[in-house]
């Protein structure tokens, strides 16, 4: 669009404008920490100390983080840095580019700024910023882009492909879709355009939507002046009939009968002076603006105006005041309804999408958002709970971007995974169009290897891309360095002109037999995993504890959320607190300075569900050790509905790591081995010898022969303390049903 505009005005007429970045808290400790030379660790400590919060400045960073004053007291050289950082803080540090301001002037756009020229830039940009290009009488405009109109037109593009006979035009859907509005109103609305955050679902779950204008209000609502006016509560209430629909005059029914009386957008501050006033459509425009910006001359004026132009039209003088006052009470917070009106149909267009074609949808999505592992975490999860079947990413079918390949899976990109670039994917799918790889020697030996190098090749056999070829990581893996190897002496024989008549046929062998390897234990095998995809995607780090943590937690988190999500209508909102221990993963930790401290809030998984755990800042110094990803918790506490979110949250009492809840809980270890298993049962004496420890753990062996059955319960001076790799251990030479831990 800015390219349109320029080649229409005039390159000469059209610049974008310029924006100044200046040496905020954060930034300034790293830049000054840079430039005296101290480690990366040492500045990134002190930086991560100042809280994320807007209008955040060094000052008051010291005041509210004892520890940053502590180390600013106590240490010479963080006080040196920043006493220095104080004084560097608020300067301009660098320049941009406003994202979507563009400046169309009349003439040469040099005869009305200074120009900036951009490094490396092929547009002009103006030296004056967006307030002083306005204050100089151009004006600027907004091409804003939106990054949901690329997953809007990827998701048309791939519902095409898969049903050419029934072309989908994203224009011409109904508005007026019920399982459309169904999926709004149960709040499922993550991916959807503007309805997707907390706070929105929140206000879904109360407006409950059933038309499209309801989804334009949404968008006009959820701003921080309607929400904290008690504007919204007055429209939800009118709309669902718990509170009388008023207007100011009769006149106005019209105008104001789709927000319920109340007065939400600019254009209906317009219509009510037209209407009452008589105004102009420009003179309209000019009493929105000053009641928008609240100038107190320019309103007396306007005030004066109204009340007169409403005399004229038989309106009370006393009734005219109100409504003008009423009008100003509201133009603060009104929204300009074209503008939600078009960000509304964007938002009801995924939504619709999400609805119908979801596969198509949410692999457009994630393929939007494949640089950012946290989203594409978030997402992944959002898809399971779809039934949407997320397919590992393979060799042979993964294209870059994500892929439905019908209606309820998802092939996983090969953008996605990390160190595998643009140039190193489109080698491999050119080269497959000359048929499938039929092995890792093949794939070698046909793929360009300055683009696919031994890196790449690592990242796709721990991503599981290359399972095809082997169900065994670890023997890829094993094998790499011979296929590379094989790979490089063809190349060489090539640029030589050496035909090997041997290496074609070795290359093509569909079931080359990869040399006998030991297969990486789970735990490996999904730590490789999350290595290269950022998440654990063909199994979780619980499953191998399933019958262990059901013994400490026998209620999953999926069954909490039933047994806290039913009853009589608004009886949930009011539960309360129920004592549970619950068994999870650590997948995500938020910390925020409450009003006694610094706390901290940890999403658990525990694979049929997830809840928000929230640590007091007087557990939290007693755990922090323990507060990292990956981490399996065992947490007791009070659970409870959790409205605001739509789950169950879980306030903690105690927390500890599985590991050591094992240690002090566990009575004892059965194992269940036949007694002819000698070997078996050598390699399990050998690790309990390992592990030994006076008056810890006695091991219980359930020995059976034939049809006999033996019990072998080991002595105090011969038990043992079954901490991870003894567990791993015995993981290796035992099924999982064949060892069970016994709790009190």
């Amino acid at each position: 669009v800015i390219e349109y505009v320029a080649d229409h005005y005039g390159r000469d007429q059209v610049s974008q404008i310029i924006t100044y970045g200046s040496m905020a808290a954060k930034a300034v400790i790293r830049d000054v920490g840079r430039v005296m030379s101290h480690p990366y660790g040492f500045v990134d400590r002190i930086a991560k100390l100042v809280p994320f919060e807007v209008g955040m400045t060094i000052n008051k960073a010291l005041e509210q983080e004892e520890a940053l004053r502590e180390l600013y007291d106590n240490e010479e050289e963080v006080t040196m840095l920043i006493d220095m950082a104080l004084s560097l803080e608020g300067l301009t540090r660098n320049v941009g580019k406003h994202a979507g301001g563009v400046v169309i002037s009349p003439s040469s756009i040099s005869d009305f700024t200074p120009i900036y020229c951009e490094p490396g830039g092929t547009g002009l940009v103006s030296q004056y910023d967006k307030d002083d290009v306005e204050a100089i009488g151009l004006v600027k405009f907004d091409f804003l882009g939106l990054r949901t109109l690329t997953i809007i037109d990827w998701t048309v593009r791939a519902i095409n492909s898969r049903n050419p006979q029934d072309r989908l035009e994203i224009e011409r859907i109904p508005l007026t879709d019920a399982d459309t509005f169904k999926l709004l109103q149960a709040y499922q609305t993550t991916a959807v355009f503007q309805l997707e955050s907390r706070g929105m679902k929140d206000l879904i779950r109360r407006l409950q939507p059933d038309s499209f204008e309801d989804i334009v209000a949404l968008v006009a609502l959820f701003r921080p002046g309607p929400l904290q006016s008690g504007m919204v509560d007055d429209f939800i209430n009118r709309k669902h009939g718990r509170a009388r629909v008023e207007y100011p005059h009769p006149a106005l029914e019209s105008i104001l009968k789709p927000t319920y009386g109340v007065i939400l957008y600019q254009e209906q501050v317009m219509q009510i002076a037209q209407v009452l006033a008589g105004y102009t459509l420009g003179g309209a425009d000019v009493l929105r603006r000053a009641m928008g910006k609240k100038k107190p001359e320019e309103m007396k004026k306007q005030r004066a105006v109204f009340v007169d132009g409403a005399i004229a039209n038989n309106v009370e003088a006393d009734t005219a005041t109100y409504i003008f006052d009423l009008m100003e009470k509201f133009a603060g917070y009104g929204f300009n309804k074209s503008h939600s009106a078009g960000y509304a149909l964007v938002s009801y267009q995924t939504a619709w999408l999400k609805t119908h074609y979801p596969a198509e949808f949410m692999a457009a999505v994630l393929s939007a958002d494949m640089d950012n592992t946290d989203k594409i975490v978030t997402l992944i999860d959002e898809c399971r709970s779809m039934r949407l079947d997320i397919r590992p990413p393979d060799i042979n079918r993964s294209l870059h971007q994500f892929t439905a390949i019908s209606d309820d899976s998802i092939y996983y990109g090969l953008g996605a995974i990390k160190g595998v670039g643009q140039g190193a994917i489109t080698s491999i799918v050119e080269r497959r169009n000359d048929g499938e790889y039929l092995s890792l020697d093949d794939f070698c030996q046909r793929v360009d290897p300055g683009k696919v190098n031994r890196k790449v090749l690592e990242a796709l056999i721990k991503g599981g891309a290359m399972d095809g070829f082997s169900q065994n990581r670890a023997a890829l893996m094993a094998h790499l360095p011979q296929a590379l190897k094989a790979a490089e002496q063809q190349q060489q024989n090539l640029d030589s002109g050496i035909n090997d008549m041997f290496g074609d046929l070795s290359a093509k062998a569909e079931a080359a037999e990869l040399p006998p390897c030991e297969a990486w234990d789970e735990r490996d095998r999904l730590a490789f995993e999350k290595e290269a995809l950022g998440l654990y995607l063909t199994g979780h780090p619980l499953a191998m504890f399933n019958a262990e943590i059901r013994q400490i937690a026998p209620a999953t988190l999926s069954q909490w959320q039933m047994q806290l999500d039913t009853g009589a209508s608004g009886d949930r909102y009011r539960q309360k607190e129920q004592d549970a221990t619950v068994c999870g993963l650590v997948v995500d930790i938020r910390m925020r300075n409450g009003f006694r401290g610094r706390e901290a809030f940890v999403t658990l998984d525990d694979q049929s569900g997830r809840i928000d755990v929230r640590v007091s800042p007087d557990l939290l110094t007693q755990i922090e050790s323990d507060l990292a990803k990956d981490k399996i918790w065992v947490v007791r506490g009070g659970i409870a509905y959790d409205d605001f979110n739509n789950g169950i949250k879980l306030r903690a009492d105690r927390v500890e790591l599985l590991e050591n809840y094992r240690i002090r809980c566990a009575r004892a270890l059965h194992l269940r081995i036949s007694a002819d298993r000698e070997l078996v049962i050598e390699q399990i004496i050998d690790v309990l010898n390992q592990h030994q420890a006076s008056n810890a753990m006695p091991a219980v062996f359930h020995l059976s022969y034939q049809d006999y059955q033996y019990e072998l319960r080991t002595g105090k001076e011969w038990s043992f303390i079954p901490d991870e790799d003894c567990l791993l251990t015995l993981q290796r030479c035992l099924q999982s049903d064949e060892f069970f831990f016994e709790y009190r």
